[in-house]
């Protein structure tokens, strides 16, 4: 069959057109590239880059990430950012000075008026550090010594979707890989029977549906995006062996479907094709590592009790977060939690009780069971958010009691909090107004937040680039500072 575009012939007369010559170092590569996966699945150096370098950059402090995403902007003002002159000046107008000539942002332009709403639930302080936390995280405040706080986030987006793009990719449009997608291409997998990014979305009612996209590969090798696990007796879909077959006749399917892929990349020479090999052994190998780390019942009744009576619910937060700790015993390098429903513009104070209840204890619990198996110190845990929310009420101004009052979406401060992984425990950086409004300390962008995760990991954000459609893109775009202080 002739092709549609002939190829000249290459210099030497080989007798290979240039497209053929080109096939043949592709399937070498990607006959190396399988047989590294037909290995004994312990853990492996990390792999050579697409310039040929290798990471870690310098020593890490952590090996792996746990994120726990609160989405759909969790309000600062309820949970680790105390403002007592809410509370004081409650319902009385905020400051025009306050806007800096800033015109409101989202549904606030409607607003004809701007009542402060003191947050209804009371703030202690905490541990060594005298971290002020909110009395809806009581447990999270027991481990206060662990975490690092920055209460200075800010974001460029104020609608959910650009905003969590950002806060997980480093840029508002889709498209883009996702940080656990650059941390899979950059370093690896410690364990080949698992994927080194894997997703849970906790099974909850909610008005923001979370697409794939943020936990996309964008234009790094498709084996690099997020897996999810879902609730139940399936977490991967279709990875169980229809009944009749068995594992060796589909250990011999594989290996036939693997040759036809063979065939195909010597033809083709298309990087796409090896992702696509690696995959079918992956998938092949997760028959039964994933039974076996998504299986709960084993673990001691104290450990279970630990983590609440949500883990008996399978698709809960804290389920979810005890299987964390599994994966993070496997080996997995990025693992993604979204507890989404944080999107309060109304009936905040009984809306957001019920998230912080869902989160606090198995969140705490999760830092406890890590640091007893000797994990949290190599692990970095990070609490994050897209967005916070605003100092001023949407809708009436609550007296207290339960009401229809939120707050809208607030992009200009908001809070993290970290922990493990190399990271000071027991401290606060950065700080906001007296209404919560503006930062006015040690301001934090999200480049610099996914400037730090990496550092953290051995990785010179600068340095870690990729090169796509003849630019070099990283995490970080053309920004992001280390953020120094926050190091142990």
């Amino acid at each position: 069959m002739q092709h549609l575009f002939p190829c000249r012939q290459v210099a030497d007369h080989s007798g290979y057109t240039r497209r053929e010559w080109l096939s043949r170092m592709g399937y070498g590569t990607g006959a190396a590239a399988l047989a590294a996966l037909l290995g004994d699945g312990k853990s492996h150096a990390a792999p050579a880059l697409a310039d040929g370098t290798t990471l870690p950059h310098f020593a890490p402090k952590a090996k792996r990430v746990i994120c726990l995403f609160m989405s759909g902007g969790a309000s600062h003002l309820e949970s680790f950012d105390n403002k007592p002159l809410l509370r004081e000046r409650h319902g009385k107008p905020l400051p025009p000075s306050v806007f800096k000539g800033r015109l409101p942002l989202g549904m606030s332009q409607y607003q004809s008026e701007f009542l402060l709403q003191g947050s209804k639930f009371p703030f202690q302080q905490h541990g060594q550090g005298g971290a002020w936390i909110s009395d809806r995280f009581p447990y999270l405040a027991e481990q206060a010594d662990k975490l690092c706080f920055i209460k200075s986030m800010v974001s460029e987006a104020v609608n959910h979707d650009p905003a969590i793009m950002f806060v997980n990719s480093g840029h508002q449009l889709a498209g883009r890989p996702t940080m656990g997608s650059w941390l899979s291409y950059g370093l690896g997998s410690e364990n080949e029977n698992l994927p080194a990014y894997i997703v849970m979305v906790t099974k909850r009612n909610t008005d923001q549906p979370l697409s794939t996209r943020l936990w996309d590969s964008g234009f790094l090798p498709s084996q690099h995006q997020g897996v999810t696990f879902r609730p139940g007796t399936e977490p991967v879909l279709f990875l169980h062996n229809p009944k009749g077959l068995s594992d060796s006749l589909h250990r011999k399917m594989v290996e036939q479907v693997v040759e036809v892929q063979q065939e195909e990349l010597r033809l083709r020479g298309e990087a796409e094709i090896t992702a696509r090999i690696k995959q079918m052994e992956m998938a092949f190998r997760m028959q039964t590592a994933v039974p076996e780390v998504t299986d709960v019942s084993q673990e001691p009744k104290s450990v279970i009790e630990r983590y609440g009576k949500g883990v008996s619910k399978p698709g809960s937060f804290a389920r979810n977060c005890l299987i964390a700790r599994k994966l993070c015993e496997k080996g997995v390098r990025f693992i993604q939690l979204f507890h989404p429903g944080w999107d309060q513009h109304a009936a905040l104070d009984t809306r957001f009780e019920k998230g912080a209840k869902d989160v606090d204890q198995p969140a705490a619990a999760l830092l406890v069971d890590l640091e007893e198996r000797g994990l949290l110190q190599e692990t970095l845990v990070m609490f994050v958010t897209e967005f916070g929310r605003t100092p001023y009420s949407q809708g009436p101004v609550s007296n207290g009691t339960s009401g229809g009052y939120g707050r809208e979406h607030h992009r200009d401060a908001f809070s993290f909090w970290v922990a493990g992984g190399g990271v000071k425990g027991g401290t606060t950086y950065g700080e906001t107004d007296e209404f919560g409004f503006d930062v006015i300390k040690d301001k934090v962008t999200v480049n610099d937040f996914h400037a730090t995760m990496l550092h953290l990991l051995g990785i010179d954000h600068e340095r870690f680039t990729y090169r796509f459609q003849g630019r070099d893109y990283r995490l970080t775009n053309v920004a992001g500072t280390v953020v120094k202080p926050i190091l142990a």
